[in-house]
């Protein structure tokens, strides 16, 4: 049996995710340009409106996946008023310049998270190499639990050679292996066959239209469970 996370935006989404059998969610605002961080009134409201998991978008901006010195201690200081509100989930990644895992950042996040669950997202996708910048967190043991990612590619489909190779790591006790980007009800059976991942993330896949304007369809949720369980 698989997880199915979902994109949420709002209270709304939140409660059908979870009644269509959502096992977890990733709160986002800004989906258009990736996902950003939500306004706080709008984290409180859903993570009242659920009992599932619930994981928060920590993206000031959609520039890049790299920050600056000011826009780090912001983004710190907000995982400090998650952890206020009661968010017990975070969603972030930090490249540097170069294209490299930003070490220093990630550890100041986790630090400052104070023990919540951490998806390092699509930031490894446009690394230099996701299967390197994998192993780096890997290997460096920080306090990662999974790892949202379409094996450097737009979509699961066109990166599910790289996404196997970060499973062989996983299965020695890496950080989970979260396959995400291009994932829709049609789709899912060839590539569930081909990667048992432990874990799905779906966004505009479980859309009526395949749209983000759009509300989430019961059907298309139930008929990916069936799938994956």
């Amino acid at each position: 049996m698989s997880e199915l996370e979902v994109i949420v935006l709002n209270e709304e989404d939140a409660r059908i995710a979870e009644g269509c059998g959502a096992d977890r969610l990733e709160l986002v605002s800004a989906i258009h340009v990736g996902g950003l961080t939500p306004d706080y009134h709008v984290i409180e409201k859903v993570i009242h409106a659920v009992s599932i998991p619930v994981q928060v978008m920590l993206r000031p901006h959609s520039k890049s996946f790299t920050y600056s010195d000011s826009e780090l201690c912001h983004i710190i200081e907000q995982v400090k008023i998650f952890h206020q509100i009661g968010v017990r989930g975070i969603v972030f990644g930090a490249l540097t310049m170069d294209g490299e895992l930003d070490k220093s950042a990630l550890e100041q996040i986790l630090e400052a998270s104070q023990g919540q669950s951490v998806t390092f997202h699509r930031a490894i996708d446009v690394s230099n190499s996701p299967l390197s910048l994998y192993k780096e967190l890997f290997q460096s043991n920080v306090s990662i639990d999974r790892i949202l990612t379409s094996g450097g590619k737009s979509g699961v489909r066109e990166g599910i050679g790289t996404v196997k190779e970060m499973q062989r790591y996983e299965k020695q006790g890496g950080p989970l292996i979260m396959p995400g980007s291009g994932l829709t009800a049609e789709n899912m059976l060839n590539i569930h066959k081909e990667l048992h991942a432990k874990a799905y993330h779906f966004g505009s896949g479980v859309r009526k239209d395949n749209c983000f304007e759009s509300g989430i369809d019961p059907q298309k949720v139930h008929a990916i469970k069936e799938i994956i369980d």
